[in-house]
């Protein structure tokens, strides 16, 4: 039950869950010219496992000058909080311009775990900073990697993919900070399809991130289904692995 429950920090690795180093350096590509990332926006997502109910999932979009910030939340419910409590926070800052993440700080709580991780990213001084802190043990972490040039984080590069062209048929990767180490990612587009969420009937675009090493490796698919707009909306995510599928879907889109 802990790894079903724990499922639900999947919100931050259905993208981005992390493939192996790459021999090439991949750049990261600027958002599409004219894209606007959401706004004073909170997203509200349903999580279920298999047909069951697991928890709920929000995330809120902030801009601040030329940097946006995305925290998000999630939280079982029902019988599977009772069985093994599961609350977790992230927040992350990016440049609106080029869509370099700049800090991602992440909070887990699930069952007696607890650990609170800070991932700062200075390209003045091409470093990673990653600290680390067990709440529960008091035993701390602190880990400075190289880095190559500009990044997305496991949260932004949801939305960041948003940014960039969904033709179908092609690919682009992402590189993603992810803990100490830059890894690179494929997204693949795969589909047009017609999803139904509680919040409507959509037509969407079909991603997949493949991942060749990490927290997912061989054991299962990832895909996002974004809006077939100009805004590229993530409407429901889906993790299929191998002790059963996760699914999130968009309930509420509010502008506050």
């Amino acid at each position: 039950m802990k790894t079903r429950a724990s499922a639900i920090r999947l919100f931050c690795i259905f993208a981005l869950a992390a493939s192996a180093w790459g021999q090439q350096i991949v750049t990261l590509a600027p958002p599409q010219p004219g894209f606007s990332f959401p706004q004073r926006q909170t997203l509200t997502y349903s999580v279920d496992w298999r047909v069951f109910p697991a928890g709920v999932a929000v995330v809120r979009f902030e801009a601040a000058g030329g940097r946006e910030r995305i925290s998000a939340s999630a939280d079982t419910v029902g019988a599977i909080n009772l069985l093994f409590h599961v609350s977790d926070r992230f927040q992350s800052d990016f440049d609106l311009q080029r869509g370099c993440s700049y800090d991602f700080n992440k909070q887990t709580t699930e069952g007696r775990r607890q650990i609170f991780s800070t991932l700062r990213l200075d390209y003045g001084a091409s470093q990673s900073i990653l600290d680390q802190k067990n709440q529960v043990n008091g035993q701390t972490t602190h880990v400075e990697k190289p880095i190559g040039g500009c990044l997305t984080d496991l949260l932004s590069g949801i939305f960041y993919a948003a940014s960039q062209p969904l033709r179908l048929g092609h690919s682009f990767v992402l590189p993603v900070a992810d803990a100490a180490r830059t890894v690179p990612v494929t997204m693949k587009v795969e589909a047009r399809e017609e999803i139904k969420t509680p919040l409507g009937v959509f037509k969407t675009i079909r991603v997949q991130p493949v991942a060749d090493a990490g927290v997912v490796k061989n054991r299962g698919n990832i895909w996002i289904w974004y809006t077939d707009d100009e805004r590229h909306l993530p409407v429901q995510m889906r993790a299929r692995l191998f002790w059963g599928t996760i699914t999130f879907r968009l309930t509420a889109n509010e502008n506050k």
